[in-house]
């Protein structure tokens, strides 16, 4: 089964602040915030959202395909995808812009602040999601709103189940907007703290909100997390990793792991878990895309994790 993953493709630059934000942020002083990190250490990673569910659903054995939009600067990016044979046939480059871009700034508590230039990433309303006619599930991540609100509908018209993430897009959406993508979508993912604002913005519980898909998943970092379906709460323990060393694209790690679990049609314990030990393996590699895990690999950690084999 073929996964359309429509989201953003992204630089990441990356710096690591050596001690904690709250030593420097004085909060009465907030409303003239004016402050500066030194980050000796910084790198500059392939990211975004639709990149990194790709990438970590290529290492499950899935056939994603990728509908984005980048800029004239995209060359690199597009070499590694040809050499990772990830499908790109739906990436449109849009000239005279940039890529999008993200500067995030991490403590020592794993805190981040981040900094985004959308870029092309404003234009992938432009993408069709009717233009994938192979793809028999997808999943809306963080893009341009256009898109984001656009491509709801096209999957809705097309019969195609997905998966709506709003991430860090979540504030541009109100909530009426935000009850229209319920509706429309299969299924809902969001951390902890999108849920406490995704509650807020519509009024609804949380209980009250999965009423309106068929599940609704919410991630509590490292106290794993919880899935909503059919009247319940599942619970989904963390699965332990090898180190903590960098949490950015870990949430992405999890949704391959939600989709690869959607299409292999499981039950939603086992789903949870493989997505909960992708983040896992993730978290302890810098980046989004720089864990290499064989299938076997990951066979193995998830029996190590919760004693029962996954393939």
């Amino acid at each position: 089964m073929k996964t359309l993953i429509c989201g953003s493709i992204a630089y990441d630059t990356i710096m690591v602040f050596p001690d904690r934000f709250k030593n420097h942020i004085l909060a009465e002083q907030i409303h003239i915030l004016n402050v500066a990190f030194l980050v000796p250490e910084m790198r500059r990673e392939f990211g975004g959202c639709a990149g990194n569910i790709a990438y970590n659903l290529k290492l499950l054995g899935s056939e994603p395909l990728i509908m984005a939009t980048v800029g004239d600067d995209s060359a690199p990016y597009m070499h590694r995808l040809k050499q990772l044979a990830l499908d790109a046939s739906h990436v449109r480059q849009v000239e005279g812009s940039f890529t999008a871009q993200a500067f995030i700034t991490t403590d020592i508590d794993d805190n981040q602040i981040t900094a985004f230039h959308p870029g092309a990433m404003s234009f992938s309303h432009q993408n069709r999601v009717a233009d994938a006619k192979d793809a028999r599930l997808g999943i809306i991540s963080p893009d341009g709103r256009d898109g984001m609100t656009e491509h709801a509908a096209q999957f809705k018209a097309a019969g195609v189940p997905f998966i709506f993430d709003p991430g860090q897009g979540l504030p541009m959406f109100n909530g009426e907007e935000l009850m229209k993508f319920l509706e429309l979508a299969t299924y809902c993912t969001v951390n902890d703290y999108e849920a406490k604002l995704i509650c807020d913005r519509t009024g609804k519980t949380l209980e009250e909100l999965a009423q309106h898909v068929e599940a609704l998943i919410v991630t509590l970092g490292g106290e794993g997390s919880h899935i909503y379906t059919q009247g319940k709460r599942i619970e989904i323990p963390c699965a332990k990793p090898d180190a903590l060393v960098d949490p950015t694209g870990c949430g992405d790690a999890y949704r391959a792991g939600l989709l690869y679990g959607i299409a292999q049609q499981w039950g939603w314990e086992k789903t949870g878990r493989l997505a909960s030990l992708m983040g896992s393996i993730k978290i302890a590699h810098r980046g989004g895309q720089n864990h290499k895990p064989t299938r076997e690999k990951i066979a193995q950690r998830y029996a190590a994790a919760f004693g029962s084999t996954l393939w």
